[in-house]
């Protein structure tokens, strides 16, 4: 039986300008990204449609960046933008089996992936500067929200980011 899973497929490659970027460097980031995204929801969906109960929740790890883009990052933005169509997709396709789909949107959490930011970031006005993080514990918190929840209930996405990051009114 499957009760839940949590698609957190994502990698990037350099901030790297729209006319700048290899092909290969693009493929490779829809492959993890998109692709990746997409088989496991698939395979997820189709085991909680087989078992007895139908269903249960598949949970896809979005980003900010699904949502308001980053400079020279076409083929991150592209691909977590991407991850929101397969989020809504899923979740309206598995009504009948009583499978649940949502997104958590994460801004800034303190990982690896991450760490450049704190030495300053690329921003939409050219500038660079630092950008604050958060502690990984309260994207933890969010999830275990998102599971917990009944199967008459879904969160479609949310967004959990540092308070001071540069995303509302990034640009």
């Amino acid at each position: 039986r499957l009760d839940l899973i949590f698609n957190n497929a994502g990698i990037n490659v350099a901030a790297t300008p729209l006319e700048d970027l290899a092909f290969t460097d693009w493929q490779a980031v829809v492959a993890a990204n998109l692709t990746g995204v997409f088989l496991c929801a698939q395979a997820a969906y189709r085991m909680m449609k087989e078992q007895d109960p139908q269903g249960d929740r598949i949970i896809n790890n979005g980003s900010i960046s699904a949502h308001t883009p980053r400079p020279n990052a076409i083929a991150y933005n592209a691909t977590k933008h991407g991850v929101s169509g397969i989020t809504k997709s899923v979740a309206l396709e598995g009504r009948p089996y009583n499978i649940a789909c949502g997104q958590i949107d994460i801004g800034n959490a303190a990982t690896d992936m991450t760490q450049k930011m704190s030495g300053g970031v690329l921003q939409a006005n050219g500038t660079l500067a630092a950008e604050p993080r958060m502690n990984v514990n309260a994207v933890a918190d969010a999830i275990v929200y998102m599971a917990g929840l009944p199967l008459d209930a879904n969160v479609l996405t949310i967004t959990v980011m540092a308070t001071n990051m540069p995303y509302v009114g990034r640009g």
